[in-house]
């Protein structure tokens, strides 16, 4: 065989390897808990988050994602207490652009760090315990009758829209050696420009990306 050829040959079977190892356009899913930090801490109990996102390698070791966010947590006894209110959360969306470098982009394991930032809005929820009346029916009587579920009615909701930030890191490990699919751990800190103190959490999320 010409050594021209075989180096013709090498090539593609290189560049196929790279290609199935990296896919130009990435999707992820996950979900996790979150922590409050910082004086957040102070004002709201430990939540769970879910996010999904969709991007694009813009080299083997640099990309940029497109993430979307929830996470929801309580408001802290300490808070609901000295306002005599029963019960209350906080949810908080996002939607972000965070360009990703890779440390081992080739390997089984790869490392990565992670920040952005964009829009968030957060929401702070106050309810108390009470009772509907629904219409239930009983097809054996053929019947209809009212019953009583509990139910939590909301006494006082507010919202703020906002800029934010957030920076991190992670590892990801691919189900096999020749796989796009891989399995990733990541935490972040994210804060909101929210008024009249900002508000900073941190989820670490479980997830798989592709």
């Amino acid at each position: 065989m010409k050594p021209g050829l075989l180096c013709g040959l090498f090539s593609l079977t290189l560049a196929a390897s790279l290609t199935a190892q990296n896919n130009r356009f990435i999707w992820q899913v996950g979900g996790g808990f979150t922590e409050p930090v910082g004086m957040s801490n102070r004002r709201l109990d430990r939540g769970f988050n879910v996010t999904g996102g969709a991007g694009v390698n813009l080299s083997s070791h640099v990309g940029l994602m497109g993430e979307f966010g929830f996470n929801r947590l309580g408001v802290a006894s300490s808070v609901l207490s000295a306002a005599g209110i029963p019960a209350g959360s906080t949810r908080i969306y996002s939607i972000t652009a965070n360009p990703v470098v890779r440390f081992n982009p080739e390997g089984r394991a790869d490392f990565y760090i992670t920040g952005g930032g964009g829009y968030y809005r957060r929401t702070v929820e106050f309810t108390e315990p009470s009772v509907a009346v629904v219409t239930a029916f009983d097809p054996f009587f053929g019947v209809f009758f009212p019953v009583a579920i509990p139910v939590d009615t909301v006494i006082g909701s507010f919202s703020q829209n906002k800029g934010g930030l957030n920076i991190g890191g992670g590892f990801s490990v691919r189900v096999k050696g020749d796989s796009n699919t891989k399995i990733f751990a990541e935490t972040k800190y994210h804060y909101l420009f929210t008024d009249p103190s900002g508000t900073s959490v941190m989820p670490i999320t479980f997830g798989v990306r592709w």
